[in-house]
């Protein structure tokens, strides 16, 4: 059974958004332990399977500050029973396959076994992971399916190899191992300004945000 999350992320990898309702539309669970508070222009999505009735009265439609404040997160988690996880900027883009034309890119080794810190995070929240490293180690990156079994990108870059290009090559080479337009999606920190302009720089579009809600005991 499709999860209510997972068209409308389809949707708007493809640039068609929800209505701008100013309500958080309260949606089932979602499996393996994680569900999402998801913020797209205007409108909310909160899985969990919280009554919808309760949410309305603690976000009145239209109050546009509440749905990611410290009080409403806070009633979430007790409700839930979860830990509220950072807020993070999101991006998408659609796997391009093989371009016709050269495109810049770098060469990368499959690396199932790496113990890189960023194959330890994504593997607390995703599935299905294809783990590349650079032939010198100076990145790596990594796919994943996360939230609504979509495909998810993470990278990190060796700080003696920043700035030049790398952290692009890297997501863009990664990018192109899936079928021609499949979106993947990257979960930025706000504050990390490199890996903004590194995804940017790589052709994903903002599309929102979103707060993963992490069910510890599950």
């Amino acid at each position: 059974m499709v999860h209510p999350l997972a068209p409308l992320l389809d949707r708007a990898a493809h640039g068609a958004f929800p209505p701008t309702d100013g309500i958080v539309h309260s949606m089932p669970a979602l499996p393996h332990g994680i569900d999402a508070l998801v913020a797209l222009t205007g409108t909310f999505a909160l899985t969990g399977g919280l009554d919808q009735g309760e949410v309305d009265a603690r976000v009145p439609h239209g109050e546009f500050r509440i749905p990611t404040s410290v009080a409403f997160l806070q009633w979430i988690t007790d409700a839930l029973g979860v830990r509220v996880g950072t807020q993070d900027m999101v991006f998408v883009t659609r796997s391009p396959g093989e371009p016709p034309e050269p495109v810049p890119s770098v060469e990368l080794v499959e690396s199932p076994d790496c113990d890189h810190p960023r194959v330890g995070e994504a593997r607390r929240h995703r599935r299905t992971l294809r783990v590349y490293e650079t032939v010198d180690g100076a990145g790596v990156v990594v796919l994943g399916r996360g939230l609504t079994n979509r495909w998810e990108v993470a990278y990190e870059v060796d700080p003696a190899a920043r700035d030049a290009g790398l952290g692009r090559a890297l997501v863009l080479s990664a990018v192109r191992t899936l079928p021609h337009d499949t979106p993947v999606w990257a979960q930025v920190a706000p504050g990390n300004a490199a890996s903004v302009r590194g995804v940017l720089a790589a052709g994903f579009r903002p599309v929102g945000a979103e707060i993963l809600l992490v069910h510890d005991h599950k």
